[in-house]
């Protein structure tokens, strides 16, 4: 898989959990635990994105 492809799987990713984030966060009685736990992984995601487009360019 190139960096490129990598990049591109990571940041549909970040996409999905923010949509999943979004959709607690709006829930009348939202899962505190579930929204942090997609905050971590969508930080990750995006720390990962940053440091594979440092590699590409």
């Amino acid at each position: 898989m190139s960096l490129a492809t990598r990049i591109d799987t990571l940041k549909s990713r970040h996409g999905t959990i923010d949509a999943e984030l979004q959709r607690e966060e709006a829930r009348p009685a939202p899962n505190l635990a579930e929204i942090s736990r997609l905050k971590r992984e969508k930080l990750r995601l995006k720390d990962e994105i940053n440091r594979l487009a440092v590699e590409v360019a």
